[in-house]
C-alpha cells in the first residue's frame, strides 16, 4: 500500500498539472521570456534553465513533504487511538477526493487553503524577484526553490498525505513523487507555452482530470480498507 500511496501522489502530479498551468504557467513563461532571444528560442539552450527551475521547484515540495512528514509522526504517536493509520487512510483518500473536485471546477474548497498560505507567500515572494531576469541556470535554480512556495491547494492537499505518512522520510519521498508527477507538463509549458496552455485550459480536459483524480481517492480508502480488513482477517 506504500507503494500505492506514492503511486497515487505522482498520478495526483500528473493529472493535477493542468491546474499548474493558471499557478506556475506564467512563472515559467517569465522565465523563459526574460532569457536572451538566442536562448529562449533553442530547445538546446533552453532545456539547462528549464532543468534547474524544476529542479529547485521539486526540492522546495520535498523540503515541505519532509517538515509535514516529521510533524505528523511526531504528534500521530500522541494520538490516543490503537491504529492512527486509519485516520492516516482517511485524510489522504478525502484529500484527494477534494483535490479532484477542486481540479474539475466543482469545488472550490481548497481555495481557503491558499489564502492560508498567501499570508507566509508575501515574506518569501520577495526573494524570488531577485532571481529576475534570470541570466544562468544557477539563477533559475533559485528561482525555482522561492516559487515552489506558491500558495496552492494541488501541493496542499499532497502535503496532507505528507502529514499522515508516518514519517520524515514518507513525507518528503510522497512529495518528491508528487514533484515527479507536475514535471512533464510544467517542463513542456516551457517549449510549447501557448498550445499547451490553451489545451490544459479547456473545461473538458481540466473535468476529465479531475475526475480521474476522484477515482484515485475513492480506490485509496476502498484499497486501504480492503488491505486492512484483509490483513486484520
Amino acid at each position: 500500500m506504500i507503494e500505492l500511496t506514492f503511486l497515487s501522489a505522482f498520478m495526483a502530479g500528473l493529472l493535477g498539472s493542468v491546474h499548474c498551468i493558471g499557478m506556475c504557467g506564467g512563472i515559467v513563461g517569465a522565465l523563459t521570456m526574460s532569457l536572451p532571444k538566442e536562448v529562449h528560442q533553442s530547445y538546446v539552450r533552453l532545456l539547462p534553465y528549464l532543468f534547474s527551475y524544476n529542479i529547485g521547484r521539486i526540492a522546495s515540495y520535498t523540503i515541505a513533504g519532509i517538515l509535514a512528514g516529521y510533524i505528523g509522526a511526531h504528534f500521530g504517536d500522541m494520538l490516543p487511538m490503537e491504529n492512527p493509520g486509519i485516520v492516516a487512510m482517511w485524510v489522504s483518500g478525502l484529500f484527494m477526493i477534494a483535490l479532484g473536485l477542486y481540479i474539475g471546477g466543482w469545488w472550490q474548497v481548497l481555495i481557503k487553503l491558499e489564502k492560508v498560505g498567501s499570508h507566509v507567500w508575501r515574506r518569501i515572494e520577495p526573494f524570488g524577484r531577485r532571481f529576475l531576469p534570470v541570466k544562468n541556470p544557477l539563477q533559475a535554480l533559485g528561482l525555482g526553490l522561492v516559487w515552489g512556495w506558491l500558495p496552492c491547494g494541488l501541493v496542499y492537499s499532497i502535503l496532507a498525505f505528507s502529514l499522515t505518512s508516518g514519517s520524515a522520510l514518507n513525507g518528503g519521498l510522497l512529495m518528491l513523487a508528487f514533484g515527479l508527477g507536475t514535471l512533464p507538463m510544467l517542463f513542456a509549458i516551457g517549449v510549447t507555452a501557448q498550445w499547451l496552455t490553451k489545451f490544459a485550459q479547456k473545461l473538458l480536459v481540466r473535468r476529465i482530470a479531475g475526475a480521474m483524480v476522484i477515482l484515485f481517492g475513492l480506490f485509496i480508502l476502498v484499497g486501504k480498507q480492503y488491505m486492512h480488513m484483509h490483513m486484520h482477517g
